[in-house]
């Protein structure tokens, strides 16, 4: 294991720490380490005050996010509210023609999709294409039930494709995330998956270093206000925002389930999380100023617990 603190002039900030001292990198670097973790980075305030590296692993190494980049899709979601492109709140009929006349269909919106409370089943780790997921039969109707799973995603990426291309713009939903979410935050996407229609994968698509998923994290915390509205819990699941993971009791999923809603007073209320298999994470606590990116070996079984985890962060640093 390697620990050392580093110096990122993009990450700087010249405002007071919220916290009274550094967490203990050792600690933290030693938790995450002994359930397989790669990459630690931890900011305060934008500045970097823990960086640990383990199995080959390094500064320069993207890792996939695997589910870490449904928050991803979600910041693209809302730079599309913000360009006009869409409402979360509309109708996903209103693009997806094909829908309009279905009793069910019709009635789902974009933020249910983007909960995974649409109605639309899929299979964890199994991505469909845009084509296959806005053809596949619904097993619920919207609003009644937290499916965790690839589908929705994909559906909404169609969503995008087609909202992109009939304003005139290229109709690539990853060309627009680089542009409006990635570029803005002075990130890169070391990889992105593409399914075998050519089309970005939106449900776990990326790859990115422990540093660039960070500066997602600062973009994050320091537009939190602008975002409220994507950590709003969902109706079929308090633990779940829209692509994001909340400190709420909830019924978890296969693939990224927390305990954060388990944690008791010790967790931030405001906390945020991206999540994905093999427990990698990005925390967002704007109350105190954090960012923290972990990130770790893929494995069948985990022994991670997110409560401890973000204890130990807060652990004697909170003045």
């Amino acid at each position: 294991m390697r620990t050392q603190l580093i110096a990122l002039s993009a990450l700087l900030s010249a405002a007071t720490p919220a916290l009274a001292a550094p967490p203990d990198c050792k600690a933290l670097s030693a938790y995450s380490e002994a359930r397989d973790g790669l990459s630690l980075l931890v900011l305060i305030d934008g500045r970097p005050v823990c960086e640990a590296y383990a199995q080959g692993a390094a500064a320069t190494t993207p890792l996939p996010l695997y589910s870490g980049t449904k928050s991803l899709v979600a910041l693209m979601a809302a730079a599309a509210v913000e360009d006009g492109l869409l409402s979360l709140d509309e109708p996903a009929a209103d693009t997806l023609g094909e829908w309009r006349q279905d009793p069910v269909k019709s009635r789902v919106t974009l933020r249910q999709l983007l909960t995974m409370s649409s109605g639309l089943p899929s299979r964890i780790g199994e991505v469909p294409t845009y084509a296959v997921a806005v053809a596949a039969p619904f097993n619920a109707a919207p609003g009644e039930r937290f499916q965790y799973g690839p589908a929705p995603y994909q559906a909404f990426g169609e969503v995008m494709r087609r909202k992109l291309e009939a304003g005139g713009q290229a109709p690539d939903p990853l060309a627009y995330l680089e542009r409006r979410v990635l570029q803005p935050a002075g990130a890169v996407a070391a990889a992105w998956r593409r399914g075998p229609d050519g089309q970005a994968m939106m449900p776990q698509g990326a790859a990115m270093t422990a540093r660039d998923w960070a500066k997602i994290g600062e973009q994050v915390r320091a537009r939190r206000a602008a975002y409220r509205d994507l950590f709003m819990p969902s109706e079929t699941n308090h633990a779940y925002a829209v692509g994001w993971w909340l400190p709420n009791p909830g019924p978890g999923a296969v693939t990224a389930s927390t305990d954060l809603g388990d944690g008791g007073e010790a967790i931030p209320r405001d906390l945020v999380m991206a999540a994905g298999a093999g427990d990698q994470r990005l925390y967002v606590i704007a109350s105190h100023k954090l960012v923290v990116v972990r990130q770790a070996r893929l494995r069948a079984e985990s022994r991670w617990s997110d409560a401890e985890f973000v204890r130990l962060i807060l652990k004697d640093s909170i003045p």
